[in-house]
Formats: structure tokens, C-alpha cells, sequence
């Protein structure tokens, strides 16, 4: 790994990736101020219900009362998974980034409370795990294959970053820098080359180094992305490439094994890429993501095929009915993605981001905000046998690694929107909305993504040429301003307040077709209008969704609705279609044609509007007739 000299600590944006150095400055969340359309409506209803929720769950599953237990201040048992205070991480890094889009004395309260509960548990030395503290106290960092140890540390970290940026308990920030040195003591000077079998301390690593300029939170990350692929994980029962210990980092070309894993590791390898300007670390997570997007990548952004080992599959293993696509892997890949974006500036990164946003992510939650999916399908059946993790959105779950992940991620959106460039401002998802960096300020007015129309009003301006830049989205089959190769249209002029341009997308609905490698869907299409990728749910069908067909060529019409019951506003699209039926009984195989077929409607719905009210069968991908 290149060497990196000793820095001054740079003022510090409030965001969950700030790079040190480089060309493009992400935006601090208290200056992106998203006022309407869908995002908005999410922040609103995170705080309102999801929030309050988590906050709920981490006395109810065991989360905090655990660390009670770890701090001597109670009896009992432990209560979960061994990665269980990762829920009580996830969920305080949400309440900072709130706090710094709304400030409130209860999140401040509930951080103070959580930081001073936290360093009562921790040892002397640092370490700081209320399952092995508990539970395992003479096999610490013995069973880093599954233990989680440092994974749970690097939500910590991340937790105690978005603190400090967002000006909430310092302490929480003193309790992660004493397991950070407490890591590094061990596993960087100590000599220790022990690998945490799930990745996410690398990117947090990488972070606190950002947030306090002590360099050997670096190398240890460096080290730990280094170790990978030299066999140093043991063999948890799943194999070598369930925690990416395959291959070394440089040299592996495709992602393979836990999908979550996979991606949070993908995180960390480009913001040491960004930290260290280490050109191979960039290159070999771009020719991953190059073959993830071509071959392992769902139509809603989601990534895992594979329900064993919540995995990814083989090159165009996309099955729609035993899509696994956790919710998690929707959020790991937004980072990688939103990384890969500031290290290149290249829209291809931003449109994954978007679709992946409005759709695997999307979906996770519930219109109300108060359940969630694990597992996001692109298929349920109408006997689909339920169980805690498929069928409908939870309130919680065992293993809730996915609702405060989901959390955090909402309150956090505004930073993923603009960043500083060089010469101006880049726009790369469009919200209604205000946009502040330094001396520019920009008004968006839109109502996407139901709308293509993207109106940006300059209110404030330096008075000198700048450039500001739009994202084209590379679904748009035309646009009003041309972009170039990067994927943005740029407008260079010496802007003045009242200033207004207007990008305007193509929305027209289309029909698209999956690569015919992806055996499971030959001969199936789907729905797409804008970034949103559309679902056939029974509520709103003439016949059996498992009995439509689609007709090529048929027109697909926009119907806009303003409060659809239990999902809200929408807009539907409807086709002419054919119900086909067939007999049953006997073989289900035919050696010559039996089928009958009506003339139907068909009606789409977005996908991340499903499972919001009759809990029935729901087709992404609908055969062709």
C-alpha cells in the first residue's frame, strides 16, 4: 500500500464519505435540503415512524440491555445474534445524520445515553463486544471467521463520525477511537494478521482517519483489504469465497460469495483508493462492478441470488421468484457506487445509485414506514409459505441488520445528491428542493421521478464563470440538454441570481428484455418508466397475474393516481394483455398446444410500492405472447 504522510485534519463535511483530497466535494447533508417529491416523503416518514421504531427496538430486541449486561449493571442473558450491537451502531449513526437535517433534544438525548452506556462496557484496554464480553470473554478475536468483532466495530466508527459532523455526544467518538487504537495495537503493530470474515471495518477505518488525520487507522485498513485472498480467514462452513478470501483484492474479477460482504469491502478498497491514490485499487473494483452490472445485477439494482449463504450466483444467475437481494447489499452497493463516483466522476455510477435507490432500496419499506422487507423477490406466488424473512414486510426481525441500515441511509440522502467540482456544481439525483455549496445556491423544482422535468434556478452566485453539470440518465432516450460521455450535460456561463435551466427526460413507458443468457426470464419482459422499475400486483388485475402475457408493441398507458388506498400517490401503467390458462392435472408438460387465452388489462404498479395492501401474488418480469 503507498505510503501517506501525516495530515492536518480538513474542515469536515457533515456526510457519511468526505475524502480528504480530490475533485469532486460531496455535500454536507445540512446543505442539501430535499422539500418534495418521494425523498422527501421518505425523511418525513422516517422520522415520523421508522425512527421512533428502531429507537423502540434496541431496548425490545436485546441491543442495549446487552451492554448493560457487558457493563456488569445487570443480570440475564444475552439477547441475539453476536453482531447484535450493531443494531444499536446503525441506529445512532441515523439519529446524527437526523439531527443535522433537524435538530431535536431527544436525539441528542438518546446519543449521550447510548455513548455513556458504551463506555461503561468497554474494557480498560478498548475492546468493546457485548456478545463476546458476555458470552465468549476467552475467545476474543478467536473466531473472526463469523464473530463479527470488527464488523461490529466499523459501525461503531461509523456511528461515532456522523456524531462528530453532526455535533451530537463527543463521547461516542472517544469510546470508537479507544477500539479503533485498541484494533491497531492488536492487528497493525501487534502483528496480528486475523481478517474479520465480514468486511465494513475497512470503509469505517478509512473514515475515521478522514474525520481525525491519525494515520494508522489507515494502514490498518490497508493491511486488512491486503490480507484478503492468503487464506487467513478460517473456513466458517461456507467456503473461501463466501467472505471474498479467494483471491487477493487485486487480482479477484468478479464478485462472489456474500453479497453484503462483497460490497462493503468493495467500499473500503476505493476510499483507500481515494485516501492513497493507489491506481490498482481503483482498477480492480471497476472491472468488478464492469462484470457485477453486466452479469449479477438484478433489474432493480438488487445484488444476491442466492438464498445459501445470501450469495451472489453465477455469471446471469438472476432468478425472480428466489431472488434473495437483502436490503443491506441494496444500501452496500449506493456507498460503493456513490465512492466510485467521486473517484471518477462518471454517470454510469450515479444512474446505478438511482436505480438501485428507487427500487431494490425503495421497496425495503413500507409506505407507513413502520415494516420492512429482508429479502426483496421479483416474484411471490399465491402459495408462497411464509416465514420471517419472505413473504410480507416485518416490524423487525431477529437478525435486523436491514431496518436501521435503512435507516441511516434515508437520513443521509441529501449528501448523495450534489457534490463540488473544480469548476462548479454536479447534480447527480434530482429532488425538489435547495442546494448550497459555498458561494452558489441552486433551487430544483421537479416532481420526479414522476415527472421528467428537472427545472435548477441559480439564487446565489460568485458572479465568475462556473460549470454546472446534470446528470442525463443513460435510460432517457432523449433529453433537451445533450450530454457528453460522462453521462453529464454541462452548462459553463458566469451565472447570475434568477438564472434558471431545464433538463427534460424522455418518461415515456418501455418495455425491456433481460441479456437471453438469464435462463430464468428468456422469453419474459418488464415495465419501466423513468428510473422506476414497475411490478404486476393481483390487487390490480382482471385475471391471475401467473396467467398474463404481455403483447408486444401494445401501448402502455400513463395513469397517474393521486392516493392510491394504502399506497399513495402513484402513477399506474396499463397495457392490453392476454390471460392465458391451461388444464391442470397430470404431468405438467404438453407435446402439443392446450392453451386458452382472453383479452385483459394489465396494470403495473412501481415495485417499490408492493406488498402495500392485499399481500398477493406480484410478476416483475411477465412473459411475452
Amino acid at each position: 500500500m503507498m505510503a501517506v504522510p501525516e495530515q492536518t485534519v480538513p474542515e469536515q463535511i457533515c456526510g457519511p464519505a468526505v475524502p480528504r483530497e480530490g475533485a469532486r466535494r460531496p455535500l454536507s447533508v445540512r446543505d442539501v435540503q430535499i422539500t418534495g417529491g418521494l425523498l422527501a416523503r421518505w425523511q418525513r416518514t422516517n422520522r415520523e415512524a421508522s425512527i421512533p421504531l428502531g429507537l423502540r427496538q434496541m431496548e425490545r430486541s436485546g441491543a442495549v440491555p446487552n451492554l448493560r449486561l457487558a457493563a456488569g449493571e445487570a443480570e440475564g442473558e444475552f439477547k441475539g445474534y453476536r453482531f447484535q450491537d450493531s443494531d444499536l451502531y446503525k441506529q445512532l449513526e441515523a439519529v446524527a445524520w437526523e439531527h443535522a437535517r433537524q435538530p431535536a433534544p431527544e436525539y441528542e438525548e438518546f446519543v449521550a445515553e447510548s455513548a455513556a452506556l458504551l463506555a461503561r462496557a468497554q474494557r480498560p484496554d478498548g475492546y468493546l463486544n457485548s456478545h463476546y464480553q458476555v458470552v465468549k470473554p476467552d475467545k476474543i478475536y478467536a473466531e473472526l471467521e463469523y464473530s463479527h468483532e470488527m464488523y461490529c466495530a466499523g459501525h461503531l466508527f461509523q456511528a461515532a463520525v456522523a456524531g462528530a459532523r453532526a455535533g451530537t455526544d463527543g463521547r461516542l467518538l472517544d469510546v470508537a477511537r479507544r477500539f479503533a487504537d485498541h484494533l491497531v495495537e492488536v492487528f497493525l503493530t501487534g502483528g496480528d494478521d486475523g481478517v474479520d470474515g465480514h468486511a465494513e471495518v475497512e470503509t469505517a477505518l478509512v473514515e475515521l482517519y478522514r474525520l481525525t488525520g491519525h494515520r494508522p487507522y489507515l494502514e490498518l485498513a490497508g493491511k486488512l483489504v491486503d490480507n484478503r485472498g492468503k487464506g487467513l480467514i478460517k473456513d466458517s462452513g461456507m467456503g473461501m469465497l463466501y467472505a471474498q478470501d479467494h483471491l487477493p483484492v487485486r487480482e479477484a474479477g468478479t464478485a462472489v460469495g456474500h453479497a453484503v460482504r462483497q460490497l462493503y469491502l468493495e467500499a473500503g478498497v476505493v476510499d483507500l483508493y481515494l485516501e492513497t491514490g493507489d491506481e490498482s485499487l481503483l482498477e480492480c473494483s471497476v472491472r468488478r462492478w464492469e462484470d457485477l452490472v453486466a452479469t449479477k445485477t438484478s433489474i432493480t439494482g438488487g445484488h444476491g441470488s442466492r438464498h445459501d449463504g445470501e450469495a451472489f450466483g453465477e455469471r446471469y444467475e438472476l432468478p425472480p421468484d428466489r431472488a434473495y437481494n437483502e436490503s443491506c447489499a441494496a444500501i452496500a452497493s449506493i456507498h460503493w457506487n456513490w465512492r466510485l463516483l467521486l473517484a471518477t466522476g462518471h454517470g454510469r455510477y450515479a444512474d446505478l445509485i438511482e436505480r438501485t435507490l428507487y427500487n431494490a432500496f425503495a421497496a425495503s419499506t413500507s409506505a407507513d414506514g413502520v415494516r420492512f422487507f429482508y429479502v426483496n423477490p421479483l416474484q411471490r406466488r399465491s402459495d408462497l409459505v411464509e416465514d420471517a424473512y419472505l413473504g410480507r414486510r416485518r416490524e423487525w426481525f431477529a437478525c435486523a441488520c436491514c431496518p436501521p441500515n435503512i435507516m441511516r441511509l434515508v437520513s443521509s440522502l441529501g449528501h448523495y445528491l450534489a457534490t463540488a467540482e473544480p469548476d462548479g456544481l454536479a447534480v447527480h439525483q434530482y429532488a425538489e428542493g435547495r442546494i448550497v455549496s459555498g458561494d452558489v445556491a441552486l433551487r430544483v423544482e421537479t416532481d420526479y421521478p414522476w415527472d421528467g422535468r428537472i427545472a435548477v434556478t441559480v439564487e446565489r452566485a460568485p458572479g465568475t464563470e462556473w460549470a454546472l453539470r446534470l446528470r442525463v440518465p443513460a435510460w432517457s432516450a432523449s433529453s433537451s440538454l445533450t450530454p457528453g460521455d460522462d453521462g453529464y450535460a454541462v452548462i459553463r456561463r458566469a451565472w447570475k441570481p434568477g438564472d434558471t435551466v431545464e433538463l427534460e427526460l424522455d418518461m415515456t413507458p418501455r418495455l425491456v428484455r433481460a441479456h437471453r443468457r438469464v435462463d430464468a426470464l428468456r422469453g419474459c419482459a418488464a415495465v419501466e418508466r423513468g428510473p422506476l422499475v414497475y411490478c404486476f400486483e393481483q390487487a390490480d388485475q382482471e385475471a391471475a397475474v401467473d396467467d398474463l402475457a404481455l403483447v408486444p408493441g401494445a401501448p402502455l398507458r400513463v395513469t397517474p393516481v393521486d392516493d392510491l388506498p394504502g399506497v399513495g400517490r402513484t402513477v399506474l401503467i396499463q397495457t392490453d394483455a392476454l390471460a392465458v390458462t391451461e388444464p391442470e392435472g397430470g404431468l405438467p408438460y404438453r407435446t402439443h398446444h392446450v392453451a386458452t387465452t382472453t383479452g385483459v388489462t394489465a396494470t403495473a404498479i412501481p415495485y417499490h410500492q408492493w406488498d402495500n395492501r392485499d399481500g398477493g401474488p406480484m410478476r416483475v418480469w411477465i412473459p411475452l405472447s
